[in-house]
């Protein structure tokens, strides 16, 4: 059974996620942790639950959403895991990060990309893969069947969605896959958003402007 734990980090406030389950194996998800208070947190809270990071996911490749990569992998030896198409993005950020401010510690790469479609296996756990770009060249959602939760990056958000005006973003098209791809996922589904509070399917299709 997997459960998800939530650190907002970074002057972006973006959700940093550890999904675990009950061996204590777990994924580290778009690890945004910029400050040592903030690695300290997650850090602290891996510790006190006993639990082995075993996987370091990215939905997409924004600065928010890597300026951890380099920490999780000095701390635990993981390299992230994205969809190829992210790597572009992610080789954008020495380049912009002194402009904005930010002290960027480089990512590591790869040593395995993420499919389109398939699962991530975690013991005897596993997440669907759900591509859908629009507010990133590649983005990926990560779904909990059992569970019935998403991880979805900055897709779909409470109330409103990721923003397409980044370079490889596309307005249509992520409406088009918030539409055709989260919205066949079950109305109770939970969705745990890369900002902001979490929600639901059911209450995105009532209530979000973008999409009513």
């Amino acid at each position: 059974m997997l459960q998800v734990q939530v650190f907002t980090n970074n002057p972006y406030q973006e959700n940093t996620h550890l999904v675990y389950d009950e061996t204590g194996n777990c994924a580290i998800i778009d690890p945004g942790m910029y400050t040592a208070s903030e690695q300290n947190a997650v850090v602290n809270f891996i510790r006190q639950k006993h639990l082995k990071p075993v996987l370091l996911l990215n939905t997409h490749c924004h600065i928010d959403h890597v300026l951890g990569n380099r920490f999780v992998f000095d701390q635990f030896g993981l390299k992230p895991q994205f969809h190829e198409g992210e790597l572009p993005i992610l080789a954008a950020i020495p380049g912009y990060a002194p402009q904005m401010g930010f002290r960027y510690e480089v990512s590591p790469l790869p040593d395995t990309f993420l499919p389109e479609t398939g699962k991530v296996t975690m013991g005897d756990n596993e997440l669907e893969l759900i591509f859908a770009p629009g507010h990133s060249p590649a983005h990926l959602c990560f779904y909990a069947r059992k569970e019935n939760f998403l991880i979805g990056g900055d897709v779909l958000f409470r109330e409103s969605i990721g923003r397409s005006d980044l370079p490889g973003g596309n307005f249509k098209q992520l409406i088009n896959n918030i539409e055709a791809k989260l919205f066949a996922l079950p109305d109770d589904c939970t969705v745990y958003p890369g900002h902001g509070d979490t929600t639901t399917i059911a209450h995105e299709k009532q209530y979000n402007p973008f999409l009513t």
